[in-house]
């Protein structure tokens, strides 16, 4: 099997993890989850350097990852768990009283694989970068990667981190923006005007590669590869646009805000269900 394959196979199986693990909750976040399956399974299924077995909050000697975007949480527990962090089981207790999955991650569960509490938007840039900055007086070769929302990067936190990335040339970062258009109340268009998102970056001080499909296994790769290159040539830290389409997987989910924050009911998850084949068995 490529690596391809065997990493379409695992978003496959994510995406379905994510359907069910919102339905079962009656609550959560299924569309920017299912827009970001494919960047988050690629890092954790072949870019990071990360060790489950043996993972540890300091990160120190390993790849981090900070999902700014909390509300993505069934994304990240999923991902986490199909690479080894917990059991894949404990996924049926997504937002349940007691349990260490909660409806945004949070640290104080112990759940393995989270560094830091995330949730409230425009923060987890901040401390991606924060995280980076150690590294580098650490004398630590590793990278930090960073997913934010571009809903979220309306967020005045955002270009705070981005302007203090750019000045200390932090350039063991590489952000990603899930540039699906979309957001909790309409288009990102319509909520605050033209984002011109790229141009803001590159205004930053920031390196930018767009990938003009931000679902393709094989141009996500390809995007990160180029932000390694630029990096080498450069100190700065490189912000990857991602063009993804909201609720990706699921026909009825594709291209709308609707599903921002509302759970499919039984018979809704079975017609997405129907749409992604089960690959590597559900939980």
């Amino acid at each position: 099997m490529s690596d391809v394959k065997r990493l379409k196979d695992i978003a496959c199986q994510i995406r379905r993890d994510i359907l069910r693990m919102v339905t079962l909750a009656k609550s959560g976040h299924p569309g920017g989850s299912l827009s970001s399956t494919d960047v988050v399974t690629v890092l954790y299924f072949n870019k990071m350097k990360h060790d489950p077995k043996n993972w540890n909050r300091t990160g120190k000697g390993s790849d981090m990852f900070f999902l700014s975007c909390g509300h993505e949480s069934p994304l990240l527990y999923s991902a986490l768990a199909r690479s080894g962090y917990f059991p894949v089981s404990e996924l049926a207790t997504f937002r349940k009283m007691g349990s260490r999955l909660q409806g945004h991650p949070a640290t104080d569960t112990g759940l393995p694989g989270v560094f830091e509490a995330s949730g409230s938007l425009g923060q987890g840039l901040s401390v991606a970068v924060g995280a980076a900055l150690g590294k580098k007086i650490d004398g630590d070769p590793n990278k930090v990667y960073c997913l934010v929302g571009d809903g979220e990067s309306q967020e005045g936190q955002i270009w705070e981190a981005a302007q203090f990335a750019s000045h200390h040339k932090i350039d063991n970062l590489i952000a990603f923006t899930d540039w699906n258009g979309q957001q909790i109340d309409g288009t990102t268009e319509e909520v605050i005007g033209p984002d011109h998102l790229d141009q803001r970056w590159k205004a930053f001080g920031w390196n930018v590669v767009i990938a003009e499909d931000g679902n393709n296994v094989e141009e996500i790769l390809s995007a990160i590869k180029l932000a390694e290159e630029l990096q080498q040539k450069e100190p700065k830290p490189v912000m990857i646009m991602l063009k993804t389409v909201m609720g990706k997987g699921v026909d009825f989910m594709e291209g709308t805000c609707k599903w921002h924050g509302k759970a499919p009911k039984p018979e809704e998850c079975e017609a997405a269900l129907k749409q992604i084949p089960e690959t590597l068995g559900d939980f």
